[in-house]
Formats: C-alpha cells, structure tokens, sequence
C-alpha cells in the first residue's frame, strides 16, 4: 500500500479533503475566472457584443464538455493501467487518448467555418449580434487546439496525481488571457484594435499558452507516461474503453449546451437583454459553483477508497464535511447575489434596461444556491460508490424535465421575473431525487459496512 492510499485510509478527513481538493478549488476558480474576463471586457464594446459572447456559450461549453469528458475516459482507464503496472499499456492508452482528442479538434474546427453563422441566425434576427458572434466563434471554433490541448494534457497530469502542475498550466491560460484581452480588443500597446476578434484571439491564445506548458510539464515531469510517437497505432480497443466511461460525461455535459441554447431562444423572446443577464448569471454564478465543483471532486477519491476499505465512519464523516462546506460556500453567494446585484452588474457596463432585468433576476436565482450544494454533494457521492446512473438521472431531471418546460410555461405569464424560478424550482427538484437515490443507496451499499 503506498503513501497515498494510507493517507486516505488514516489521515484525519478534514486534513485530507483539503489536501485533495485545494488544488483543484483553485483550478476551477481560475477557470471561472477566464470566463467572467472575457465577458467584462467585452462588454465595454456594447450590449449587443456581450449577448452575441452570451449566445456562443453553448457551443462552447459544448467543446468543453466533449474534452473533458473524453478526458475523464483517458484518466479513468490510464490509473486503471497505472494500478496494474503495466506501462504498455499506460502509454497505449495515453497516446490513443492523445489521438481522438486531435480527431475530434479537427471536426470542430471544419465546423467552425460553416456551423457559426446559421446558428445565430437561429437564435435572432439582430445583425449586429449576429456579425459579433460569428466572428467570435470563428476564432474559437477554427483554432479550438488550444483549449483541446490544453484540456487532455492537464487531465494527463492530474490522472498521475500531479494537481498542483495542472493548476501551474491553468494559470498560465488564465493570466495570459487576462492580459490580452484589453490590449488586443481596444488597440493597447500598438496592437491593432480588433474589438470582439481581440476577445476570441486573447482567449484561444490563452489556450495555446497553457497547452504549451502542460505538454512541457508532461515531458519533463510525468514520468509515469512515456509519449511514444514512433511506436503508435491506433488501437480501437482502448478507444472504445476510453468512450465507455467518458462518453456518459460527454453527454452530460452537452445537455447543459441544449439546455441554454433554448433557454436563450425563451428569453429571446422578451429581449436581446435577457439573453445578456442570462449570460452574465452563468459567468456570475460559475465564481461561486466551481469551489464547490472542486471540492466535491475531492471527495470522490476519499469516499471510494474507504468504502473499499469498509471505513463507513470516514465516508460519513466525509460527506457531512463536504456538505457543510459546500453550503457555506453557496451560503456566501446567495448574499452576494442578494445584496449587490446592482455592483456585479455594473461590472458588465449594465444599461437601465440590463439593471431593471437582472437585479431580479440574480436575487431569485440564487436562491437555489444552498440547494445545489447538497445536489452537487450527493451526485460526488453517487459517483464514488459506482453509481453514475444516479447522477445522470439526476441531471435529466433538473435540466431537461423540470428546468426546461417550467421556463417556457412560465415565460407563457409574460412577465420575465417569473422564468428565473424555474431554477429554484428545478434545483428542489434535483434534490428530492438525490435524497431518493441516496437513501437507497445508503441502505444497499453503506449500511452493513
């Protein structure tokens, strides 16, 4: 048994919790923090350029969701590989992960020059938001390698335990955006001005950035993974492996996609300024989500060791920790949100009519925020007792079965200030079925440790 295994097994939890999940609190902060940028400077162009930015958002998240869940697949079976030492197969597996991350890549940058404009076109008829977001999307969709590369070499870092590493190339992406975003959307430092392009520049540059040095941290620091490039055939077999255990997360993730995309087309239909709200709550709120995304990221590790170990003080005394934590945490934001929408909105160069609308907006959504803290625990949880289809249902459940339908039979009052319960609605929703199938699961699984 090696030190790490130990640890999970003795170390005090509150200690080990923090041990794991800091690094990757910090990771996730860094990466909220990449999203909330862009936004602000973007919108000292015009309103109009932070609801084109808004828009895009699907489909970005889309390309997200697609390489970490192809990178949760690599991860999963690369430890696997790793636990067995057997590092032909580490490094197979590596490389072929390696492979259709750049297949993939390649298919979203030939949709990028074709799928851009139609799909503005299918969420408004306003030209100049459609102009900004085409030209945004280009960019981000045709030279998406960054944000592909970036994504896989991190998670190849992180599956051999090297957090700290990642968090260094998420940095990198992150400081490197923030950088030139003023200077290449206003023109600063003889840079020419390239307005919302200069947003799409500074952030794909910002993935090139951190790819480079992820790439560079696995060559010199990874010892565990040897690139083979020479040797490498590409083997259906471990691909196949791979999509079994990421496929379900690449799905997940794109129902989040589907979701705002239509959600954006129900609040198209009152004004272009609540697509805007909409997409300043979601940079908003991602500050306050991805701590806790973080931590209970922390705790599947913990969990999952000490129910093989048949520890059910530990596992208990973990997921209360994770809970109260995770509360606090969403605590802290629902009265941020509560008592300065105005202040957050403000950062987003907020018109009058931008004010009128998302003052209320964020002081209703952040209701749920408490709530969500508990759903997001128990969905960790239910992942590391190997029950995953738990939270798949419970995604199905909050986003497409209640979140969807009660938004657009609540936009059907024609008063906008009613859509945004359908979140708090949703979020209830979610946690009366996670307090279901963690009851179920607690009697079959915990129980009789």
């Amino acid at each position: 048994m090696d030190t790490t295994e130990n640890k999970m097994g003795v170390l005090p939890v509150g200690k080990l919790l923090i041990q794991i999940s800091l690094p990757m609190m910090i990771s996730m902060l860094v990466q909220a923090l990449y999203n909330i940028v862009d936004s602000i400077f973007v919108a000292q162009i015009s309103e109009n350029a932070l609801t084109a930015v808004s828009l895009a958002f699907p489909i970005q998240n889309l390309m997200i969701s697609t390489a970490v869940g192809t990178g949760v697949g690599i991860n999963s079976l690369l430890s696997m590989r790793l636990g067995q030492k057997d590092q032909e197969a580490v490094d197979n597996t590596a490389m072929n992960g390696i492979f259709i991350i750049i297949i993939t890549c390649l298919i979203f940058m030939i949709l990028g020059l074709t799928v851009p404009a139609p799909y503005f076109r299918s969420q408004t008829d306003n030209q100049e938001i459609i102009d900004f977001g085409v030209s945004y999307l280009n960019i981000c969709m045709i030279v998406s390698f960054g944000l592909f590369g970036a994504i896989t070499f991190e998670r190849l870092l992180q599956s051999t335990g090297r957090t700290v590493l990642s968090m260094i190339s998420q940095l990198t992406g992150a400081i490197t955006n923030c950088i030139l975003d003023p200077i290449m959307i206003f023109g600063l430092l003889g840079c020419p001005k390239l307005g919302i392009a200069g947003a799409a520049w500074a952030t794909v540059i910002g993935q090139i950035a951190a790819t480079i040095v992820s790439i560079i941290l696995n060559l010199t620091r990874n010892k565990e993974i040897k690139f083979r490039l020479k040797e490498f055939r590409p083997n259906l077999h471990i691909i196949g492996d791979i999509y079994k255990v990421g496929l379900p997360s690449i799905l997940l993730g794109s129902i989040g996609s589907f979701l705002t995309y239509l959600i954006n087309m129900i609040l198209g239909g009152f004004s272009t300024t609540a697509i805007a709200v909409y997409g300043v709550y979601f940079k908003l709120q991602s500050f306050i989500f991805m701590p806790v995304f973080g931590l209970n990221n922390g705790i599947v590790p913990i969990v999952a060791y000490n129910y093989g170990a048949r520890h059910k003080d530990r596992i208990t005394k973990s997921i209360k920790l994770c809970s109260i934590t995770a509360v606090i945490i969403m605590l802290a934001g629902l009265l941020i949100f509560e008592l300065f929408p105005g202040l957050l909105l403000g950062m987003f160069n907020a018109s009058e009519e931008m004010l009128r609308i998302g003052i209320p907006a964020l002081r209703i959504i952040a209701i749920h925020f408490p709530i969500a803290a508990l759903s997001i625990t128990f969905i960790s949880v239910f992942q590391a007792l190997g029950r995953g289809f738990f939270s798949m249902v419970t995604s199905f459940v909050r986003q497409i079965i209640v979140l969807l339908p009660a938004a657009w039979l609540l936009s059907l009052t024609g008063n906008i200030n009613n859509i945004w319960w359908a979140f708090v609605i949703a979020e209830a929703a979610s946690l009366t079925t996670c307090l279901i199938g963690f009851k179920g699961v607690y009697n079959k699984q915990l129980a009789t440790l």
